[in-house]
């Protein structure tokens, strides 16, 4: 088991910022990758972005590049997804993944954390 916490979501008007953390927890070593992903209601979840523990290298969806960062504090095994210019569309539960094999596949979710935006 890989546990995996999100915290950071909230209420925030449009324009703001969030800070998004996603701690894991037991064989935390094994972790090659995590992600964020976003599930808005009544749509499919969606990609937001993603780290490698290797060199650190970052991808982004193109509807939150220039937006949002994501980085990785090794030391505290804690994934930050930074998030500003937000907009209405950016309303939905945010889910932190890990990967413990490859880039695009990913083995553990945390429980998701709602970030809301009002217009």
């Amino acid at each position: 088991q890989l546990p995996l916490v999100e915290s950071g979501g909230g209420s925030v008007q449009a324009g703001g910022s969030l800070r998004l953390s996603c701690t894991a927890s037991g064989r935390t070593l094994r972790i090659f990758v995590m992600g964020w992903f976003r599930q808005a209601p009544g749509k499919v979840r969606e990609f937001v972005a993603r780290i490698s523990r290797s060199g650190g290298s970052t991808y982004y969806a193109d509807f939150v590049k220039g937006r949002f960062s994501i980085s990785w504090d090794n030391a505290k095994d804690t994934v930050y997804l930074q998030m500003n210019r937000l907009d209405s569309e950016d309303t939905a539960v945010y889910y932190c993944a890990a990967g413990i094999l490859y880039v695009s596949e990913y083995n553990y979710w945390g429980q998701g954390t709602q970030v809301t935006v009002s217009s």
